[in-house]
């Protein structure tokens, strides 16, 4: 499973922002994209294209297409709710700019999207003004690890954001 982090251009100047714990722990397997309204990434829109990317989004949204969380798959790893998917994206941005950038970008309006239930509330105090029940990007991706079979580096994550929020 390969992450794909589209960041908002403000969240990459912010201390807070726990995309970076991302980068850290996973390396190879997760990469920014910094979003732009008006120029959206060619190879991230090639892969849309492709049908090799789902969107993370909470499982609130009745518009889902697939969710990692469905009772007949809750012990099934990530690739077996969603084996074509190459890449899992993920808008890295406070909630209200996240939902920005999804109302101006048409080209994900077309993405599968993955549904994704938090297990447990939010260690993450730094921000104000946040969805109820919502997650921190390290949070979503340590569960998406702990979903697709890779307990270790959901937890090596957690242990890098408690850290993080300890500072």
């Amino acid at each position: 499973m390969q992450i794909i982090l589209l960041t908002h251009s403000r969240e990459l100047l912010r201390a807070s922002n726990t995309g970076q714990l991302v980068l850290q722990v996973l390396g190879d397997r997760a990469r920014v994209i910094e979003w732009h309204r008006k120029q959206p990434d060619m190879a991230l829109l090639a892969a849309i294209e492709a049908g090799r990317v789902g969107l993370v989004f909470p499982t609130d949204d009745d518009s889902l297409n697939v969710s990692v969380d469905s009772a007949r798959l809750l012990n099934a790893p990530v690739k077996d709710c969603v084996p074509h998917l190459d890449y899992l994206l993920l808008l890295d941005a406070t909630w209200q700019e996240a939902r920005k950038m999804y109302n101006q970008s048409p080209y994900l309006k077309s993405v599968v999207k993955v549904g994704l239930q938090p297990t447990h509330a939010s260690i993450y105090p730094l921000r104000r003004n946040q969805l109820e029940g919502g997650l921190c990007t390290a949070e979503c991706v340590a569960l998406l690890l702990e979903k697709a079979g890779e307990p270790e580096l959901a937890q090596q994550l957690t242990e890098c954001l408690k850290g993080f929020i300890e500072r």
